[in-house]
């Protein structure tokens, strides 16, 4: 195993960009799960967010193009669904960009919800104390106004203290 064609191809994917959410990388989300080197080339596995996610294809097109760009050789991509992706696999730093982007992070599971793969995603009502803070002013007066944002993984807020509209990441 090259360990050094591995690492750089980890860099070259911090640099793909999510297409839905373009201020986050598609390892700031999570989705790339691994990097495994075969005799025949890279094996980028991937987990879309979710299973019927729209961006799934754009996604392995963008993750081959700049494996392919970087002059890496042969590289395939993987989908993995189970375990299915979890809002907490986004990245601290993935966090505080969607938030610099005005988009409010998800909050981290509990331990129970994040083992249980049962527990369905929760679209209308708040998860009992869940606080969604305005990613602009941080006030925690905010309203939902949509269980549904631009995308299926983001719900439409309003902040009641500054007045302006933002979009929260849900977790699940």
């Amino acid at each position: 195993m090259t360990a050094s064609r591995v690492d750089a191809a980890w860099a070259v994917l911090h640099t793909v960009l999510d297409p839905e959410v373009p201020a986050v990388s598609v390892c700031d989300l999570g989705i790339v799960r691994d990097v495994i080197e075969h005799d025949d080339g890279l094996e980028i596995v991937l987990t879309p967010t979710y299973s019927g996610c729209p961006a799934t294809e754009a996604i392995e097109h963008d993750v081959l193009a700049a494996i392919a760009q970087a002059g890496l050789g042969q590289a395939r991509a993987t989908l993995r669904r189970a375990p299915a992706w979890s809002s907490d696999w986004i990245s601290d730093e993935g966090r505080a960009k969607l938030k610099a982007y005005g988009i409010a992070p998800p909050a981290h599971l509990t331990p129970e919800a994040a083992a249980n793969t049962a527990m369905p995603i929760k679209l209308f009502g708040r998860i009992a104390g869940e606080r969604i803070a305005c990613p602009r002013c941080a006030s925690e007066r905010t309203e939902r106004l949509s269980a549904f944002g631009s995308t299926a993984c983001k719900a439409l807020y309003r902040c009641i203290a500054c007045r302006e509209p933002f979009e929260h990441f849900k977790p699940i």
